[in-house]
C-alpha cells in the first residue's frame, strides 16, 4: 500500500529538471519540488526549469521560494513581455519558439534568485536544449560572473533559436519571389504559401521583439535588471535581437511585396482575358449588325406575295447588289470607326 501511494506521489508530481555548473544535470527522479532548495547548496549556479503550469508551481515561488506576489500574477494570468527588478530577485518574461508541428511561439517566465535562475514554461522550447548544453560547458571566468551570465546565455539562446528558421524563411521567400516571376510554369497555391509565410515571420517577430524589449530594458543606464559585469554581454546581445528585429521586418516586407507582385500578375491576366472576350464580342456584334438588314430584306423579299415590287430592284440580282450594298457602308462605317482592330490593353 505505501509503495502504491509513493507511485501515486510521483505520478502527479511536477516535470522538472535541475543543472548546475559544479555537476551537470541533477538526479531529480524522487524529488518533489518544494524539496529542490537544499539539492541546490553548493552546486555553484543552478537552472532550475519546470516544465508545467500548476497549483504545486504556484505554492513553490510563492512560498518556498518568495517571490513577489506580481511574478506570481503574471505567470499565472495573462503573460505579457515584462521584466522587472524586486529586493532580492528579478523576473522576466519572454516568447521563445516552441518546438510544435507548426511554428509557434510559447512564453518562458524566468525568476533569478541569488545563484538560482527558475524557468517555468509549458511547451517543449528547443532553445532550452542549447542552453542546457551551454551551461553544462560554461567557462570557469563566465561562471564567476554570477546568476546573470546564466540569464545572458539563456537569452542568447533563444535568439540564435531563431537564426536557422530564418535563414529558411529567406529561401523560401527566394522560391516564392522565383515562382512569382517565372512565365515558363504555374504554381500551384502560390497566394497561399505567401500568406502562410507572412503568419509564420507575425509570429517570429512576437518572440523576437520581447527579446528586444527585454535587452534594450537591460543595457539602460540606471536599471540595474543585472548587474554592471555582464552588461558588455548584453549589448552585444541588444544589437544581435535588434539585427533579427531589421531581419523579420525585411523578409516580411518582401513577403508583401511579394504577395502584391502576385496579385497584380493576376489582375494583369484577368485583363488580358477580358480585352481579348471584349474583341471577340465586339467582333460578333458588327457581323451582327450587317447581318441585321440584310436579313430584313431578305425577309421581306421572300414573303409569298406576288404583289412586292421585286422588278423595282432590278429582280433577284438587284435586290442582291442592294444587300451588298448595304453590307459594303457598314463595313465602310465599321472600319472608319477602327472597330476592326480594337486596341489592346
Amino acid at each position: 500500500m505505501k509503495a502504491l501511494e509513493e507511485e501515486r506521489r510521483h505520478k502527479i508530481m511536477t516535470a522538472f529538471a535541475l543543472h548546475s555548473t559544479a555537476n551537470g544535470r541533477l538526479d531529480t527522479s524522487t524529488t518533489a519540488l518544494g524539496d529542490v532548495l537544499p539539492l541546490v547548496q553548493d552546486q555553484g549556479l543552478v537552472w532550475l526549469d519546470i516544465k508545467e503550469i500548476n497549483e504545486e508551481v504556484k505554492a513553490f515561488l510563492a512560498q518556498t521560494m518568495v517571490v513577489d506576489e506580481l511574478v506570481v500574477e503574471d505567470v499565472f494570468g495573462d503573460a505579457t513581455t515584462a521584466c522587472l527588478r524586486f529586493e532580492d530577485h528579478a523576473f522576466f518574461a519572454v516568447r521563445a519558439r516552441n518546438n510544435a508541428d507548426r511554428l509557434d511561439t510559447e512564453f518562458v517566465f524566468v525568476v533569478v534568485k541569488d545563484d538560482l535562475l527558475v524557468t517555468v514554461r509549458r511547451g517543449n522550447i528547443p532553445a532550452f536544449a542549447t542552453f542546457g548544453r551551454r551551461l553544462v560547458n560554461s567557462d570557469p571566468d563566465d561562471v564567476a560572473l554570477g546568476v546573470d551570465y546564466l540569464l545572458y546565455e539563456l537569452l542568447d539562446a533563444i535568439a540564435d533559436d531563431w537564426t536557422p528558421v530564418l535563414s529558411r524563411f529567406s529561401g523560401i521567400l527566394d522560391d516564392l519571389e522565383f515562382q512569382v516571376f517565372d512565365p515558363s510554369n504555374t504554381y500551384d497555391n502560390l497566394l497561399e504559401r505567401l500568406h502562410g509565410l507572412k503568419g509564420d515571420l507575425r509570429e517570429a517577430n512576437k518572440s523576437i521583439e520581447s527579446l528586444n524589449s527585454i535587452t534594450m530594458r537591460c543595457v539602460q543606464p540606471g536599471v540595474r535588471l543585472v548587474g554592471t559585469n555582464v552588461m558588455r554581454y548584453f549589448t552585444d546581445l541588444h544589437q544581435l535581437t535588434t539585427a533579427l528585429v531589421k531581419r523579420v521586418s525585411n523578409y516580411s516586407a518582401g513577403a508583401a511585396s511579394t504577395r502584391d507582385a502576385y496579385l497584380s500578375n493576376i489582375s494583369m491576366q484577368l485583363s488580358e482575358s477580358n480585352a481579348k472576350l471584349t474583341e471577340v464580342m465586339t467582333t460578333l456584334t458588327m457581323v451582327g449588325a450587317i447581318m441585321l438588314p440584310l436579313t430584313l430584306i431578305a425577309g421581306l423579299f421572300g414573303m409569298n406575295n406576288v404583289e412586292l415590287p421585286a422588278d423595282a430592284f432590278g429582280g433577284f440580282w438587284g435586290i442582291v447588289a442592294v444587300m451588298v450594298g448595304f453590307a459594303a457602308i457598314m463595313m465602310a462605317y465599321f472600319w472608319r470607326k477602327g472597330w476592326f482592330n480594337p486596341p489592346r490593353p
